[in-house]
This record gives C-alpha cells, sequence and structure tokens, in this order.
C-alpha cells in the first residue's frame, strides 16, 4: 500500500503482482528470505524490503520528481515518528487497516 502510493506520488510505473500471504510463491522466499513478507520492491534486479525502507529508497533514487520526504533530518525524523504511531495504532495483527477504528488491546 505504501509502496504503491510512494510510486504513484512520483508517477513511476510499476508492475503489481498479488502474493498469496499463505502460500508463499518460491519468488517471494527467494528475494525476501530472512522474513518472507511483503512487499519486496525489485528495482535493476535487486530486492528491498520492508515498505517504510521501500519508500525511502524511492525518494532518493527518484530524487529529480517532488520529494516524498522533508530534506530536514530532524523534521524528517519526526513524520517518521508520527507515521510509526499511526501505524501502531491502527494496524490490526492480521496487517491490514481498520478504517476509523483503534485496534483493540488484548
Amino acid at each position: 500500500m505504501r509502496v504503491g502510493i510512494a510510486l504513484d506520488e512520483k508517477g513511476i510505473k510499476y508492475e503489481s503482482k498479488e502474493e498469496n500471504l499463505f502460500n508463499k510463491s518460491a519468488f517471494l522466499l527467494e528475494m525476501n528470505p530472512m522474513n518472507k513478507k511483503v512487499p519486496v520492491f525489485i528495482h535493476d534486479g535487486k530486492p528491498i524490503c520492508e515498505s517504510l525502507l521501500v519508500v525511502e529508497y524511492i525518494d532518493e533514487v527518484w530524487h529529480d520528481t517532488a520529494p516524498l520526504l522533508l530534506s530536514d533530518p530532524y523534521q524528517r525524523s519526526q513524520a517518521r515518528f508520527g507515521l510509526i504511531l499511526l501505524i501502531k495504532r491502527y494496524m490490526v495483527p492480521e496487517g491490514g487497516f481498520e478504517q476509523g477504528k483503534e485496534k483493540r488491546r488484548r
């Protein structure tokens, strides 16, 4: 989701492939052998894993288009902190989002 938004914002054409998370393909396991999760962004044949890292990578590689991240290191760190808080607040255990609801604490 984040990666697609970043690519769209940068105006970068890409191919997205769906992955069955209960029956992971050999390709996914080869591209991300450490944690076997999506997303995996493949650029020039090299995989980049973890969506926040992929977004940073996209912003750095395609730096000629509108920036996704703030240029000031402190402001950038504060924006990342806010994003982490939002993710922790609205992510459900299965890895999706609950619309407008805070996840329940167990």
